[in-house]
């Protein structure tokens, strides 16, 4: 069917993206090799020059910040039904690269809040077209696990109206804003402006503060959570442990590993299929694209399902630690 080859076209869109990782060697790593040969050149002393000190570490974050968004640029100019793939990347590449400005935090200036603003302004202008397709990957990581052939029937028929939402949501983003031109222009300001923070002067007290801050918001939200079983509440925990799951990537890469967060990755995981359950429910009421016998049938079906997803998360910890 038409919706299934679109899926099949976006999964090979996601696997076709780019692989490398940040390239370092603008703020760091081949900086002291040319700095030694330049020392050589000149007369200097061969020894001294290869001591020269490696970048500094802030550098080393606004070099994976702008590599996220370097991706992100890049995931926005797919083409065809590998937008839905190349939205999905580019949110959460601009989701990474503000978890990375949140760990310099008031170090970086008043610039990196207008910066994150108008990032998290982008990333929620994208989200109409990621619920689409997140939609319809809901349906196919339920289909994969259900073998019952009455919820594999009722499945797959939703799914297919799903996947024909998502095109139209492809269609009305082209014409509102063809390849995503307008968006990409905005971002490419932004990437100028986050490299021209002063990341240089970023000490290891402000990122070790900003992963207890994220540490303990994370923990609040894991007992507002449980405590009040609302699904803002459920959404907010998601949010908070996401983003400590994005700041320890940001370390780790910077060679920072030190000090990045531990935490329970499966946790996360577990929270982000609540997320997407919570999603299937928001499409089940009275303006749903499903016709009336399927969403009843479906509603029931996802607030069974996430019931007992909520309960596993329960029982697993907070999601802070491992």
């Amino acid at each position: 069917m038409p919706q299934a080859s679109e899926s099949e076209e976006a999964a090979t869109g996601a696997r076709s993206g780019p692989r490398s990782g940040p390239d370092f060697g603008s703020d760091f790593g081949h900086e002291p090799r040319r700095a030694a040969a330049g020392a050589t050149d000149a007369g200097g002393d061969p020894a001294s020059a290869s001591d020269a000190a490696p970048r500094p570490p802030g550098l080393r974050l606004r070099a994976f910040a702008t590599h996220e968004l370097d991706q992100a640029l890049d995931a926005l100019g797919w083409r065809g039904s590998r937008i839905h793939a190349g939205v999905h990347l580019a949110r959460k590449n601009l989701r990474r690269a503000r978890a990375t400005l949140a760990l310099g935090g008031p170090a970086l200036g008043p610039g990196a809040a207008l910066i994150d603003r108008e990032l998290r302004k982008l990333n929620d202008g994208l989200s109409a077209l990621r619920d689409a397709h997140a939609l319809v990957e809901t349906f196919d990581r339920l289909l994969r696990h259900h073998s019952d052939a009455e919820i594999r029937a009722l499945l797959s028929r939703t799914r297919r109206r799903a996947a024909t939402a998502r095109a139209q949501a492809a269609r009305e983003a082209r014409i509102d804003d063809p390849d995503l031109g307008a968006r990409r222009s905005l971002l490419r300001v932004l990437r100028a402006g986050l490299r021209a923070l002063p990341w240089a002067g970023l000490q290891p007290e402000h990122w070790r503060e900003a992963v207890v801050v994220s540490l303990a918001r994370v923990a609040r939200a894991a007992e507002n959570a449980r405590r009040s079983g609302d699904d803002e509440d459920w959404h907010g925990w998601r949010r908070r442990a996401r983003r400590l799951s994005q700041q320890q990537r940001a370390l780790k890469t910077a060679k920072l590993g030190r000090d990045a967060p531990k935490f329970d990755k499966h946790q996360i995981e577990r929270l982000g299929e609540a997320q997407d359950l919570n999603l299937l429910l928001d499409h089940c009421g009275k303006r749903s694209l499903f016709g009336k016998q399927d969403r009843t049938a479906l509603r029931r079906f996802a607030q069974a399902e996430l019931a007992k997803s909520r309960v596993r998360i329960a029982g697993g910890g907070g999601g802070g630690t491992d």
